[in-house]
């Protein structure tokens, strides 16, 4: 008869990641399995990142089936999460120490994609992950401002040393010219520059670096995706009609050029009033979901148009620093969306990098 112990991953084996659609042990995500004579049974579920919106239904799940062996006595679950690392295709070069590059785009200018960036990544952080922003808007870098970022970068041995604000690793254009000075440069210069922002940056050890591309399909983004491996695309738009079709294009480059579309934000969704709550659909409403749908891709989520937003932004404090907020609320879930779907990504481009089963 197996003992306690074997009966514990035995039951275990009937929990699945509801997105991998795989149980957990075969996905070894089974950590350090304890059983005293008790009965006492202890188990970490190592999850595939940190901002995985499914934890607790895992976690209640795994207790739900160790609960069902005869002989326990107690259960405590750890749940400690490893992000998972993207595919690097033939000819793409990794980052060192960067396990996903997730590139944020649009169609056009004016359509809060910077705003989306800041706080994605933001969100991402505080949600456990070790997060790095990339700048790459070369012409309009904002990230600085939206972060309340300021200073030249060191050089150690060579090597750019990032800033830090609001526990991201932040490199931009933004800190290596003058407020007023115009970047006017050619197609192989953005390259150049791109390259170095990419491989000259001392970023460490690092789950996620999000990029804020400039406005659509130009110089950088090809370059970005000749050059790197791009784990995955987020496709920020308004709900109006220019925004959209603009935005179309942008999700036909990523997928022309080989990178997946993880999704799109619609920003701008309505007007909601600060002082009533009233809202107004003032650029209309839907058409982010509408062409989702059209397009075959997941709507991340709806921003509305609010000052509460914008004064954050303005002021350096992404409005993604504190979750309870409605704004919070609204990018926490949005990065948890996002993390989720390149988890995906990464389960079917490969095996999973997570070790065996321990513990006695």
């Amino acid at each position: 008869m197996p003992n306690l112990k074997d009966q514990v991953i035995d039951a275990l084996r009937t929990v699945d990641d509801p997105d991998l659609k795989k149980d957990l042990v075969s996905l070894n995500m089974i950590k350090d399995v304890e059983v005293r004579e008790s009965g006492a049974v202890s188990v970490t579920v190592e999850l595939t990142t940190p901002a995985c919106p499914l934890k607790h239904k895992i976690e209640g799940d795994c207790r739900q089936a160790i609960g069902a062996v005869e002989g326990v006595s107690s259960i405590d679950i750890n749940m400690t999460a490893r992000v998972s690392k993207g595919a690097i295709p033939e000819g793409k070069t990794p980052i060192p120490g960067v396990k996903n590059i997730l590139a944020v785009g649009s169609g056009k200018g004016g359509v809060g994609k910077t705003t989306t960036a800041v706080n994605l990544a933001t969100a991402l952080s505080r949600l456990g992950a070790r997060v790095a922003l990339l700048d790459a808007d070369i012409y309009g870098p904002n990230v600085p401002a939206m972060l309340g970022a300021a200073g030249r970068p060191r050089v150690v041995e060579k090597r750019i040393v990032p800033l830090e604000a609001h526990g991201l690793r932040v490199i931009s254009m933004g800190f290596l010219v003058s407020e007023d000075q115009p970047v006017v440069w050619r197609g192989p210069m953005l390259h150049g520059a791109l390259r170095q922002l990419l491989f000259d940056v001392a970023w460490g050890d690092c789950d996620y670096l999000v990029i804020d591309l400039p406005p659509g399909t130009g110089d950088i983004q090809l370059s970005l995706s000749q050059t790197v491996p791009v784990t995955g695309s987020v496709i920020v738009t308004t709900p109006q009609n220019v925004a959209l079709q603009d935005v179309r294009k942008g999700v036909a480059m990523f997928r022309q050029v080989g990178i997946p579309v993880i999704g799109v934000v619609e920003n701008m969704s309505f007007y909601l009033c600060p002082k009533c709550g009233h809202r107004d659909e003032v650029f209309s409403h839907g058409g982010g979901a509408a062409m989702a749908a059209q397009m075959d891709v997941e709507l991340l989520g709806e921003v509305p148009l609010n000052s509460r937003l914008r004064e954050a932004m303005d002021s350096g404090n992404p409005a993604a620093l504190e979750p309870e907020t409605e704004f919070g609320a609204i990018y926490a879930g949005i990065a948890s969306r996002v993390a989720q779907r390149i988890s995906i990504i990464n389960a079917s481009n490969g095996p999973k990098p997570f070790a065996v089963i321990s513990g006695p």
